[in-house]
């Protein structure tokens, strides 16, 4: 089993159960990963036998850029649409970190991570 991880990848989006959330937005940062039986592409050197990290991202950024209250709901989408994408996949997984979210507190940020 191998595993590919994007680290860090920083969207602008409007996601949150308050107006001003919806209106304001804030930064996102994600870390995506995939794990399969890349062997394949070891031997073959060849893009069609591996997972494109960068269509990886692109994937990320199009479902972030569509509004949800929650990002529970928004990682959803996103391991939905990667493993329809690939199959071949055995596991994928994301965090979606919110930095400086709206609170009571001050608090670094808030976490959601998730597995398929």
């Amino acid at each position: 089993m191998n595993k590919i991880t994007i680290k860090n990848l920083t969207c602008y989006c409007y996601h949150g159960c308050y107006e001003e959330e919806k209106k304001i937005g804030a930064e996102y940062k994600l870390d995506i990963w995939v794990e399969s039986d890349f062997s394949d592409a070891h031997q073959s050197d060849n893009l069609h036998d591996t997972v494109d990290y960068v269509e990886l991202a692109d994937i990320a950024k199009r479902e972030m850029d569509v509004s949800s209250k929650l990002i529970e709901h928004v990682a959803s989408r996103i391991l939905e649409k990667i493993s329809k994408r690939w199959p071949n996949i055995k596991k994928a997984g994301l965090t979606i970190k919110k930095p400086s979210p709206p609170m009571n507190q001050f608090v670094d940020s808030v976490d959601y991570t998730c597995e398929i």
